[in-house]
């Protein structure tokens, strides 16, 4: 098959889907509740253990938050997010701790990644929080980061929980009274939040860099 033929099979099979998906019905957000709600305890299970194992790779734990507070509401919703999002930053954690520390060790030692290292693991539970407050830190690649540094399981899992509850609740909370746009609301809560976490993240690290004396750029220049 020449390359100009498959591009039109592709083509023509997209314009399809999109005819398709046009024409074809979409539920409601309260008949998704409906099925969710039909399904009894099986919802809540199944919705957690996905979850807690595709965060654990970059998928944006957003889609799962609105999920939840469609599926579920505001309550169950909130409480089962926050428990994947524990599992899934605890099993990146280890799986980065146990398989790529080894890996890591010749790098620790050169400057820019000795810097990170020595300020994640001195931030303690506030330097966790204060990142887990900023929104555009995505959450995979900061659960692996963190296994590979030397920053101790306990600070991180209790930094996580913390850190990620106030955004969790603001999503959570959008997926339950979803309307199909996104409020002006939900963006100042966003705004407050990365404020917050990035004042927090920066006091964090100053204190730490006149601690330990520790040369290097400043993150937060």
């Amino acid at each position: 098959m020449s390359g100009r033929k498959a591009l039109i099979i592709a083509l023509a099979s997209l314009v399809a889907l999109v005819v398709a998906g046009s024409l074809a019905p979409v539920p409601s957000p309260a008949e998704v509740r409906g099925w969710a709600a039909a399904a009894g305890w099986a919802t809540p299970v199944v919705f957690l253990a996905v979850y807690a194992v595709l965060t654990v790779v970059p998928i944006p734990r957003t889609v799962f938050n609105l999920s939840a507070g469609l599926l579920l509401g505001e309550a169950l919703g909130v409480a089962v997010a926050m428990l994947a999002t524990g599992l899934a930053a605890w099993t990146a954690f280890l799986l980065a701790r146990g398989l790529g520390r080894k890996w890591m060790e010749s790098h620790l030692e050169r400057d820019a990644v000795r810097t990170v290292n020595a300020r994640l693991s001195g931030g303690g539970i506030a330097g966790m929080i204060s990142l887990r407050l900023i929104p555009m830190i995505p959450f995979a690649p900061m659960n692996y980061c963190c296994g590979i540094s030397t920053v101790r399981l306990g600070p991180f899992l209790a930094g996580t929980v913390v850190g990620s509850l106030p955004g969790t609740i603001a999503v959570v909370t959008l997926g339950d009274a979803l309307t199909g746009t996104t409020p002006p609301a939900l963006l100042a809560v966003y705004a407050g939040l990365a404020l917050v976490g990035a004042v927090g993240l920066y006091a964090v690290l100053r204190r730490q860099r006149l601690r330990t004396g520790l040369a290097g750029p400043d993150l937060a220049d």
